[in-house]
């Protein structure tokens, strides 16, 4: 028995899915992109006399049947990873940042290569952060191309796949080249492949020519894609739970049948990142709870319809890691996993997804591990009856040192990182009294100068950039990102250290160094 949520019933999914069909097939897309238009025509979709295309039932429900249930996520070596699919849970860290919160100065400033670097660097080594993202853009490289540097960065700093997407039209093959250079090339990366591309549904029963080029683009080069609507309840949606439901499973299946219209077969996750419409001052909260009763809600109809599901939780709308954002990450991370989000975007997120942070991300790496340990099987371990425990009990007054103790409690209890604080008030003061905030940037620090640079084929490095050049409109340099200092052995930092005492110079008389 796994611990599960669900807040819709049976019938009441069937009736959003019925509804979501009947629109697509009498009201349809506005489909922007002229190459999507046309092969979604000559696969048998109607085109209306105003331009929108319609969604046949039968169609859709084809889709929906052709679409995999499930599929893997191969890392840098070409090694399974991830199997997205079922009741399995994922989290990963958030897209979409424009800025970063400096844990030097406690700044939101602009990024940099070197943020960026130091973001995939960390989450490297995170336990509970099985997949990268492109987390957030950098200033310091053509925006024709930051699509690809941003991808260039994780693949040169980690193993771990990731999840990212293009920013132009004609940013996906690229990337997918790039991608391949870790493969036997493009029809390896189909088999194997190492990340996943988000397509934005625009809203207004629309799709872009960016995202109409880009889902057809990945398709072909065999890149999962999830769709991703950003349903604005009380704004472009209804502001009602069923209606705003309704509204983004048309987007969804909408991009879904276009996908398999380009390939039966193609990986689609059924994703998402609402948000409500706050009515007195004009934000987007993607942590408000009625969005996230929203997640639970089309994620239960993705599971009616057998497809793999993605969402925009675990993350928090707040400014820095304070009460407001643990209490938002943790209890969305916990609602997506009691709903069985396959992959969830969001660790690392401040801001409305405008501000990325690393210490929030430790944090939130923390917060996953406890919430990933709360959903595992609940199943009996030797402990029915209790007669054996009540007796050990009784002969020893604890169970400390019970045989059925030492066996299971090295599962059974979730230890959490250090920088969450389970100690007594006394050992805390001693070690400074610091805020959450505080530990966070000291764990920060400390893995990144932990992290062991990652060894990249300098043949194949040059290619990587060859390809990021090709798409430059100037010719100027990459951005220089420094390698990692290697950590130093404790025998060989001790060894520096008594080297440097033997090679103080004697102070001069009068006692003082100068």
């Amino acid at each position: 028995m796994r611990p599960s949520l669900n807040i819709l019933e049976p019938e009441l999914i069937g009736r959003i899915v019925d509804e979501a069909k009947r629109v697509l097939e009498e009201h349809g897309f506005e489909v922007r992109g002229a190459e999507m238009r046309r092969r979604l025509i000559e696969a048998g979709l109607p085109q209306r006399a105003d331009g929108r295309i319609l969604f046949p039932r039968a169609i859709v429900e084809a889709a929906i049947a052709s679409s995999p249930a499930s599929f893997k996520l191969y890392d840098r070596a070409g090694d399974a990873r991830a199997d997205i699919g079922g009741e399995r849970v994922h989290f990963i860290p958030g897209s979409s940042g424009l800025k970063v919160l400096d844990h030097r100065t406690g700044e939101a400033r602009q990024a940099t290569s070197l943020d960026f670097a130091e973001y995939v660097r960390l989450g490297d080594g995170l336990a509970n952060i099985p997949y990268l993202a492109t987390a957030f853009s950098t200033g310091d490289i053509e925006p024709q191309v930051s699509d690809a540097w941003r991808l260039y960065l994780c693949l040169t700093n980690s193993t771990k796949p990731v999840v990212s997407g293009a920013f132009t039209e004609h940013g996906v093959p690229a990337m997918a080249e790039m991608m391949a250079l870790f493969r036997d090339g493009g029809d390896d990366l189909r088999v194997r492949p190492m990340s996943i591309f988000t397509i934005t549904a625009t809203g207004n029963f629309r799709y872009s020519e960016d995202s109409c080029q880009n889902l057809i683009d990945c398709v072909e080069a065999g890149i999962p894609v999830e769709i991703v609507p950003v349903t604005l309840m009380g704004l472009i949606a209804p502001v009602t739970l069923v209606g705003a439901t309704v509204f983004h499973t048309i987007d969804v299946l909408a991009g879904i049948t276009m996908a398999q219209v380009i390939r039966p077969g193609a990986p689609v996750l059924f994703g998402g990142a609402p948000a409500t419409f706050h009515m007195k001052i004009a934000s987007s909260p993607m942590a408000a709870i009625e969005a996230l009763q929203l997640d639970v809600a089309y994620v239960a109809v993705a599971k009616s319809l057998g497809l793999p599901t993605q969402s925009y939780m675990a993350l928090s709308d707040a400014k820095t890691l304070d009460a407001q954002a643990g209490a938002e990450t943790f209890g969305s991370a916990l609602l997506a996993a009691l709903a069985g989000v396959n992959s969830v975007s969001g660790p690392g997120m401040l801001d409305f997804l405008l501000v990325f942070s690393l210490p929030k991300l430790v944090y939130d790496d923390a917060m996953c591990g406890q919430v990933l340990h709360f959903v595992r099987e609940v199943r009996e371990l030797n402990d029915l009856p209790v007669h054996e425990l009540v007796d050990q009990l009784m002969a020893d007054q604890h169970l400390i040192m019970a045989p059925h103790t030492t066996e299971h409690w090295p599962h059974e209890l979730h230890l959490p990182a250090t920088l969450i604080d389970r100690d007594n008030r006394e050992a805390w003061t001693r070690a400074g009294a610091k805020e959450i905030d505080e530990r966070a940037v000291d764990e920060v620090n400390r893995r990144l100068a932990a992290y062991r640079q990652l060894e990249t084929d300098p043949l194949l490095d040059v290619e990587l950039q060859r390809i990021i050049r090709a798409g430059m409109v100037e010719d100027a340099p990459l951005p220089v990102v420094p390698p990692a200092p290697q950590p130093v052995a404790p025998e060989e930092a001790a060894g520096r250290r008594h080297n440097r005492r033997r090679e103080r110079p004697t102070p001069p008389p009068g006692g003082a160094d100068v």
